[in-house]
């Protein structure tokens, strides 16, 4: 056993951070504006090719996408069953109406074909839904093309929910770009972080430019404090943005980390031929940010439980793979749609310790105590 605990996906500092940071001190910006702030945005935009607005969680930013797409009372919203919470909260914050789709087997993520099924089924009953969320979890690229096409066919409004993404790219292009809305997180789990963070994208300009007026209170350019309308406190700040800052710089090596951290449980264990590991799509390339396996039935019993507990024994971190959204008692009541793929993929899949901060020989450890259940 390791004389410490080896954890899923830890912060990683690129050692610039402090230098932004102090920075922010020595000027007393430590407020959501300033020179980071500025220059955080200004990187995310040149990597993305669009408008960006910083704010101060992925949570924050889908629930301003959809203020923006005019979701209201009653809307109903398209989104993936496997899923994370922080993309469902904000359509309850609406008091509109999730749908809940099915994963297709290949990615992991939303069926398009369901979808698509789904959207003639609601029309067929008089009740267009106005959006669509779509998901790359896990990092691993959903198929957005297909959904774009799914979304502008019918005139849905497509969000891409990139929370987990940042470093994935389909045909080269970066994941959060697609749709007419895109959203990251940098939460301090995250391939790079802010500690807690995240940011709207948009090709246009005045949809960010609104959403940054919402996220500091909808607060007037005025000498005096004027609000025309219900604003947020969404703002990122100064402070957080230099760490933001100093990440950006490690991105790309992170990602070629993490991708090796994948490619490398994916050799060493593939002569257990119950663990299926996710491949990218043609095009697609995915940034790891957790590594994803499956445990299917196999002659020595082993099941996913099984390989969460002995690595727990062992001091090393894994986590099941998303809860279904659809199975959570809070959003329960309302409707599913597919069949049992996202139960069966909870059931089997498990995500490995993915941090580029873990040693090589850390890395041969975890992959010792899950070859030895079999």
């Amino acid at each position: 056993m390791h004389k410490y605990k080896i954890w899923l996906s830890p912060p990683h500092l690129s050692g610039h951070e402090i230098n932004y940071i102090r920075e922010a001190l020595d000027q007393n910006w430590i407020s959501p504006y300033g020179e980071n702030v500025d220059a955080f945005e200004n990187q995310l935009e040149k990597y993305f090719g669009a408008n960006v607005a910083l704010v101060n969680s992925g949570t924050s930013a889908i629930h301003l996408s959809l203020i923006l797409s005019g979701i209201g009372p009653g809307d109903e919203v398209i989104v993936p069953s496997m899923n994370f919470a922080g993309c469902i909260n904000p359509i309850m914050y609406q008091r509109a109406t999730p749908l809940f789709i099915d994963s297709e087997n290949e990615t992991l993520n939303m069926d398009p074909a369901l979808a698509e099924e789904l959207i003639e089924n609601r029309i067929k009953a008089g009740k267009k839904p106005k959006a669509m969320i779509a998901v790359d979890i896990f990092g691993i690229p959903c198929r957005i093309s297909d959904l774009a096409a799914i979304a502008d066919k019918y005139d849905i409004q497509l969000i891409e929910d990139a929370a987990d993404a940042i470093g994935s790219t389909v045909n080269g292009k970066p994941c959060g770009s697609f749709g007419k809305m895109g959203i990251m997180s940098f939460n301090g789990n995250k391939v790079i972080t802010t500690s807690g963070g995240g940011a709207l994208i948009s090709n246009d300009k005045n949809l960010i430019e609104r959403a940054t007026y919402l996220s500091n209170q909808a607060r007037e350019i005025k000498p005096y404090y004027i609000h025309k309308e219900v604003g947020y406190n969404y703002m990122m700040s100064n402070i957080l943005a230099g760490l933001g800052r100093g990440q950006f710089t490690a991105l790309e090596n992170r990602v070629v980390r993490r991708r090796q951290i994948y490619e490398t449980y994916k050799q060493e264990l593939q002569g257990i031929e119950c663990l299926e590991f996710i491949n990218d799509l043609e095009g697609s390339c995915s940034n790891r940010w957790l590594s994803v396996v499956l445990i299917h039935a196999n002659k020595k019993q082993v099941s996913r439980d099984d390989i969460f507990y002995n690595l727990e024994k062992n001091e090393i971190e894994s986590r099941p793979v998303w809860n279904p959204m659809h199975l959570q008692p809070a959003y329960s009541e309302y409707p599913y749609f597919g069949g049992n793929n996202a139960e069966t993929i909870f059931k089997n899949g498990l995500c490995l310790p993915s941090g580029t901060s873990m040693t090589d020989n850390e890395l041969q450890f975890v992959i010792e105590k899950v070859k030895e259940l079999f």
